[in-house]
């Protein structure tokens, strides 16, 4: 039996005291149901209605209420600098790669291939080991399980 079920999100901002934090890396905070553990090692049933995408701040909530804080995980990343950091992204955006958007670098998962193109761009391409917390994803939707791009799956706001 878990020590806590939860069932719905509060967005970073709009809770403050938590009782229990977990560390997820960013592929680990994509899920509709699954079990967790904080910090302190008390399991989570996470029960929600659809698949969704936690960001670093968010909060899991209790079934009476408590708030259990959610956070980025250091993971393996590319640190990608360089004197044409627009261009970069660009390329990076159109690979529909998650990127986490800096004002001096750009952080992406590491993915040889990606890697490669970058240094052949003129991008300065650096191993590290941080917490990965990219930009949401194109429309305001974030991301999904599905890669489909036909114009049916986006919607106008």
């Amino acid at each position: 039996m878990p020590d806590f079920l939860c069932q719905t999100i509060e967005p970073a901002g709009g809770w403050s005291v938590a009782v229990g934090r977990c560390d997820l890396n960013y592929d680990d905070r994509f899920f509709r149901r699954k079990v967790l553990n904080t910090n302190d090692n008390r399991s989570v049933l996470v029960d929600l209605p659809q698949a969704t995408s936690l960001n670093h701040g968010d909060a899991l909530v209790t079934a009476d209420g408590q708030f259990i804080a959610v956070q980025a995980a250091p993971e393996n990343l590319y640190a990608v600098t360089g004197d044409n950091l627009a261009q970069l992204a660009w390329h990076i955006g159109n690979r529909h790669t998650p990127c986490q958007i800096d004002e001096e670098r750009l952080l992406i998962q590491r993915d040889e291939v990606i890697g490669h193109m970058l240094g052949h761009l003129g991008a300065v391409v650096t191993e590290i080991f941080e917490p990965f917390t990219p930009e949401g994803g194109a429309y305001g939707h974030g991301r999904t399980h599905s890669h489909e791009h036909g114009a049916s799956t986006h919607h106008d706001h």
